[in-house]
Parts: C-alpha cells; structure tokens; sequence
C-alpha cells in the first residue's frame, strides 16, 4: 500500500512538475497545439481532393447549404434579408441568363465591376455556376488602368454595377473597340451599346444550370482574378484557384467561429480579405454576414448592436476611425467578441481593446498572391502570427539580412542570401513547394518570375518574396515591421509607387518624378509623397498637378506632398534611391528642398509651412 501511495505520488509530481514547466516555458502549447491539428486536418481534406479527383469548391459548399440551411439569414443588406435559397435562386437566374442571352462558355472570363451589394455575390455565383472565372475589377482604378485589367485576364465581358456605370465615361468607346460586351446591372440603359441585365434577369427561371458546367476535377483550376497593385505599376491579376479560395474559407472556422454567429463585412468585396475570408467563411460554415456598401464609423457600433453582430473584418484604419468617434456610454454595448482583420497598429489595438472591451482580434498576415499565411491565434498585441518547429515543417519560410540602403537582399561570399538571428528584422521569404504552391498572375510570366528569388539558399531552389520586413520573436510571435521595395499601403489599400510616378510624370513641367510614401503620426500605413525635378524653362504648377491627380488617380493614391528637388539620388544599381527621401519625411524645418501639400479646399499643391506642418502632426488637418 506504502508503495502504491509512492509510485501515485511520483507520478502526480512528475505530471504536477511538468505542467508547470509546460505553462512557464511553453505557455501556448496546448493552444497551438489544437490550433494546428486543425489546420492540418482541413490540409489533409484538400490534399484527399487531389486523390480522389472529387474537388468540393466554395461554390459547392454554398449550394450544399442552401439545401441545409435554405431559410436562414445567409445575407444582411441595408435592412433587407437575403437566405441561402434567395441568393441560390437569383443566381440561378443570373445564370440562366449568362447561358441564354450572352451566350457565355465554360472557362471564359468575365470582369465584374460593382459595389458591396447582394447581385454583387449572385453575379459572381451565376457566373462560377456555368464554369466562367471572375475578375473582381477595383470600383476605385481609372481610365487606362482599367483598360490594362481586361489585357492581363483576357476578359472579353464586363458586368457594371447600375451605380458605377457612369465610371466608363472616356473609356466606353475603347472598351467597344476592343470587342469588350458591357452588361448593366439595370433595367433600362441610356448608353445604346450597353445591354442591360435586370430585366432579363426577372423574366428568367431560377432552376438550377446543369452542375456539370461547374465541375472541375483540379484545386489548382483559376477561378478568380483578384487585382493588386506591385512594383510594376499596373495592377496585376493575381491568379485565384479553388485551392486558395478554400483555403480562405477556412479561416474564420480555425479561429473559432461558428454557425451561430453573425459577421459584418465593411470592406470591399474586390479584396480577397472580404471576398474569400468574409462571404467565403461564412458559407464554410453556415452562418450569416451582414453586408454594407461602404464603412461608416458613425454607424458601426449601431449596426452591431441592431443585427446582434459577433464577428466583425477589418484593417487596421478601419479600427482607428472608429477610436476616433466621439467616446459614448454605450461604447461597450455589444456582442462583438472577435475581430479578424490585417494592419492594426499595437497603440490602436491597445486603444481598442480600452474603449470597447476585450475583443479577441485575430491579425492575419498573407497577400492576394501569396502562398503563406501567419494567423495570430492567440490574440497578442502587435504581432501578425504564431511559429513553431510544426508550422516551420509544414511550411517552409525564412528571414534574411536586407540592406535598405541597397535596396536588395544581403549576400554571402558565395552569392546565398543570410539568414538573420532571432529577434532581428529580415526580408520575409516563403519557400514554393508542392504543399505552398505560388500560382503567381494572369497575362505575364515575367511578372510572375518577377515575385520569386531563386537559388537563395541552394542551387534550384526557388521562394516567393513577400516585400515584406518581418522579425520572430523569442517566443515564436510573428511581428511585421515594414514594406520594402516599390509599394506602400494607405487608406487600406497598396499603391504601387511607378503606376503613381507614371501618372504625375505626364505633367509637361515635370522631368523626373520618385514617389515613396512616408509615416505621419497617428495614421496607418504611409501616404503619398513624391520628389520631382522641374523641366527647364518650365515652373511647378499646384493648379495643373492638382486637377491632373484628382481626374487620374483614386483619392488614396494621390501624393499628399511634393518634393522639388534638383538633382535625383540613385542606387548602385540605377534604381532612384528612396529611402533616404524616405527617412527625410516631410518636415519643412528639416527638409531643404520647397515642400508642397494636397490642399482639397482650395484645389490646389500649396507650400508647405511650418504652421500646417504642425497641424497635420497633431492630427488637426485633416488628410
């Protein structure tokens, strides 16, 4: 007995012993651990596609829960309820009419330009149901970058939203000339050459198209177009498959989430984070999402507590609006228990989390394009994702020395890149492999080849190069630390830096032009700025560069300051040095260059004085 009780006390102390270790050295292993056998679980799910040739794509999922489910709430919209037979129905009806009236076929390309609003998913849904892929085209890009989108998927029919037709004006008759059908989401068009859909749409049934003309037999089949800008200036269709995508909707279900509750989504549908995350996950689930046409800070906390909302999306500027509402007494009256979004700055989320209670935000780190994911399980401020020795087997990533100065990857004397030390910052590379695949973009290989180093660590090896400054920390948390390259992000959204630089170029008073964007104090992301020599014989025009922006470009991809400068700095490598201009930012007392400012009231690039200088920093001018 004397024994018994021994042999049971040693065990307890060992197993007390090792739980204690456990908490004070591993404190998140029980939490990764599950998080991890889930992600695995639903890889091996995708990976028994691949075997069996039985591909389950979102689109299936969503019609299989429209037979689950057919009377719940599936979308919320400006008070109107959409349930999953609603929009299966009207998509059906979409359908109907792509095979009828527009006599579209499967594995053609259609572009779709349109608002956050419920025809928005029937349409995407009519068209994946008789086998199109879709280009979601940005309601924000003009002109000639519009016309380049059609070029990169090779879409030869657009789809307009009835509010967004007027954005074709000046680019209609190109459109025409280029063989490109535009169909109206409208009853009545007053453009002659532009057909309309609505009412063709209610004359149609809405039985079912036959399944066959959805049915794809590899994960690794494109059916989105999703556009981002990049260092080419462009934008760039980066291609989307059934992989991706389901992948994407997972990701509210490996957080948590659940049928039970309702998400709100305020960001854009032409992003993927809306698109494949938002309305994807909640199809994944079942569950019901409220939609909104745009983000409304003033409405936000009114809409959760109307539609009872627990799960919300968002980036990082997204939650400062909000802390910079008017504080309220019912500032924590709510249901919202998570957040799951990208960007959100340690000082906001701090600022967050005081103001409005301690909602769970789930930073989750990865490009359109991109074939690796971080998602920060466990919540911790400031830090995009979790690592460990599992997730580094499953997914082949690493951190190298990168000279800004340079500008490029720091080499060792046998021409392979460094890896840096724990807790260091490095350049963020993800290894391409069977398992991480890069499907890169639509149109051009030199683009894609362009997204990838190759014999970084060996001969042959090949990895996708985020752009992005990353460090991992002691305790395996992944914390971004900036952008490199040609790149930056504002407003929520990337600008590339040479599609800006070739639209301020095409001022006649203006010889050479380096846009860069540079931090401001208490606003995410950088906004942008641009250095420029003036031609000779010719001076700086505010007026004329002012109207030339605001006609050509979206209002987040501006330059909110000008740089008059003499001569232009370069690298080595003949590339315009940046990061010294950078660095500089745009203080008038430091910078000695003439500094001019986006002035929106008066219409006009204004000098930039000490005396505004200061009001943007103390957050009283509004940008």
């Amino acid at each position: 007995m004397t024994l018994s009780l021994g042999w049971f006390s040693a065990v307890f102390a060992g197993f007390f012993s090792a739980h204690v270790l456990q908490r004070l050295c591993f404190p998140y292993f029980w939490r990764d651990l599950l998080f991890l056998l889930k992600v695995v679980r639903y890889g091996v799910t995708l990976e028994l596609f691949k075997v069996t040739s039985r591909v389950r794509t979102v689109l299936d999922r969503f019609i299989q829960q429209a037979q689950r489910i057919p009377d719940k709430p599936f979308v919320i919209y400006e008070g109107s309820v959409h349930t999953y037979r609603d929009i299966d129905r009207r998509s059906n009806r979409f359908a109907q009419v792509f095979l009828d009236e527009l006599k579209l076929k499967k594995g053609e390309c259609v572009a779709l330009l349109m608002s956050n609003e419920p025809d928005f998913l029937c349409a995407w849904f009519g068209l994946a149901k008789v086998g199109c892929s879709v280009a979601f085209l940005n309601t924000n890009i003009k002109s000639k970058s519009l016309l380049h989108c059609f070029n990169c998927c090779g879409a030869k029919t657009l789809i307009v939203g009835s509010d967004l037709l007027d954005t074709l004006d000046g680019i209609l008759t190109t459109l025409l000339d280029d063989s490109i059908r535009v169909w109206a989401v409208k009853s009545h068009s007053e453009h002659t050459q532009v057909n309309t859909l609505l009412d063709k749409i209610d004359a149609a049934s809405d039985e079912p198209v036959p399944a066959a003309l959805r049915a794809t037999t590899s994960l690794k089949s494109p059916t989105l177009y999703i556009f981002t800008s990049g260092t080419t200036g462009l934008p760039k269709a980066a291609v989307i498959t059934h992989l991706q995508s389901l992948k994407a909707a997972a990701g509210f279900w490996a957080f948590g989430v659940t049928e039970d509750d309702v998400m709100y989504v305020p960001l854009p549908l032409y992003h993927s984070a809306a698109s494949l995350i938002g309305i994807g996950g909640t199809i994944e689930l079942g569950a019901t999402c409220i939609l909104k046409k745009k983000f409304s800070a003033s409405h936000f906390w009114s809409d959760c507590r109307k539609h009872n909302v627990t799960v919300f999306q968002y980036i990082g500027e997204l939650c400062r609006y909000l802390c910079n509402q008017p504080q309220s007494d019912r500032d924590k009256d709510h249901k919202v228990v998570m957040g799951v979004g990208n960007g959100l700055r340690p000082d906001v989320w701090r600022e967050f989390h005081s103001r409005f209670g301690n909602i769970k935000m789930c930073e989750v780190y990865g490009s359109t394009e991109g074939n690796l994911c971080f998602m920060n399980h466990i919540g911790k401020i400031g830090t995009v994702g979790r690592s460990n020795f599992i997730y580094r087997l499953l997914f082949k990533y690493d951190l190298v020395k990168y000279d800004m100065l340079r500008d490029e990857p720091v080499k060792d004397p046998h021409g392979f890149c460094q890896r840096v030390e724990q807790g260091e910052t490095g350049l963020l590379l993800s290894k391409v492999s069977a398992i991480s695949p890069f499907f890169g973009y639509a149109g051009s290989k030199q683009l894609t080849e362009k997204k990838l180093m190759r014999d970084v660590f060996a001969k042959g090896d090949a990895y996708f190069n985020t752009g992005d400054l990353m460090s991992e920390e002691q305790e395996g948390f992944i914390c971004f630390r900036d952008r490199v390259g040609d790149t930056f992000r504002w407003k929520g959204e990337n600008v590339a830096t040479t599609e800006v630089a070739e639209i301020v170029g095409q001022m006649d008073f203006i010889q050479e032009v380096n846009v860069y964007g540079v931090e401001i104090q208490g606003h995410e992301g950088r906004a942008g700025m641009a250095a420029m020599i003036v031609r000779p014989g010719f001076t700086f025009d505010g007026k004329k560069l002012f109207d030339h922006v605001t006609r050509e470009l979206p209002a987040y991809a501006r330059p909110l300051f000008i740089r008059l400068q003499e001569e232009m700095e370069m690298t080595s490598t003949y590339k315009q040095q940046k990061f010294q201009l950078v660095q500089s930012g745009f203080n008038p007392s430091t910078v000695p260059d003439p500094l001019f400012v986006l002035d929106q009231q008066q219409h006009f690039y204004i000098p930039l004085t000490d005396t505004i200088y200061q009001s943007i920093i103390s957050g009283e001018r509004k940008l």
